[in-house]
């Protein structure tokens, strides 16, 4: 028997890691996102809406689905559920941030999304620190979807002069981003009324990536369980 057979677990394949591994393969995509945001922004900055700036928002677009399936392969980690969800904010909310200095879009959707997004990570390493796990809800892979295409409506130069469109998208995205936010504090709520504590309860959260929580990133979901009810919220 080789030693990575030796190695890996009951039920898990030679070669895969366990989930506590740090340095792997999907941890190392989810990175590159992250690397890939202040070329990104500064291109954005640079050049506004272009043909450049759409393919390299696809690029980190499908490395997001990517790392989901690595990791969905070589053996879920609860570093990819912390990490990935919080790779995808900082893309997404670096992304806005950008249009919004360059005055493609208003502010103000682009504030209550950041406000959104931070507080709901802010309330989940609350109730996570209780024992509180808050399963997966579908509507959060919508608005993952809507906010990306909004992103992507703003970057396409036919479609960056048309400011109703622009602001049509954003505002929509900013409408679901709350409506996710106040579902998911009211399922921390019940669930801390019913005692469901753990981290082990409910579908992955954020994606394909595994078990974990909140939204369509891929590694979200797959890249570990839930862990305190931190993992994959997006």
């Amino acid at each position: 028997m080789s030693e990575a057979s030796a190695a890996a677990g009951p039920g898990q394949a030679p070669g895969t890691f366990g989930p506590s591994a740090l340095l792997t393969p999907a941890n190392g995509l989810t990175l590159l996102r992250v690397v890939a945001t202040p070329p990104l922004i500064l291109l954005i900055m640079l050049w506004g809406a272009s043909w450049e700036t759409v393919g390299i928002w696809l690029v980190l677009s499908m490395t997001d689905g990517l790392d989901g399936w690595v990791a969905r392969r070589q053996g879920t980690t609860t570093s990819g559920a912390f990490l990935d969800p919080l790779a995808d904010k900082v893309v997404v909310i670096g992304a806005m941030a950008a249009l919004v200095a360059k005055r493609i879009v208003w502010w103000v959707p682009i504030g209550i999304m950041v406000v959104r997004e931070v507080s709901m990570s802010v309330y989940r390493s609350v109730v996570g620190r209780r024992g509180v796990s808050i399963p997966a809800r579908p509507s959060a892979k919508v608005k993952t979807f809507v906010q990306d295409l909004a992103i992507v409506a703003c970057l396409v130069p036919t479609l960056a002069h048309d400011h109703h469109l622009l602001a049509a998208g954003m505002w929509l995205a900013a409408a679901l981003t709350v409506v996710t936010g106040l579902l998911y504090a009211v399922d921390g709520r019940r669930a801390s009324r019913s005692g469901r504590f753990g981290g082990t309860h409910g579908p992955g959260v954020d994606g394909a990536h595994g078990p974990a929580v909140d939204g369509a990133s891929a590694q979200g979901t797959a890249h570990g369980a839930p862990t305190s009810g931190l993992g994959g919220e997006r």
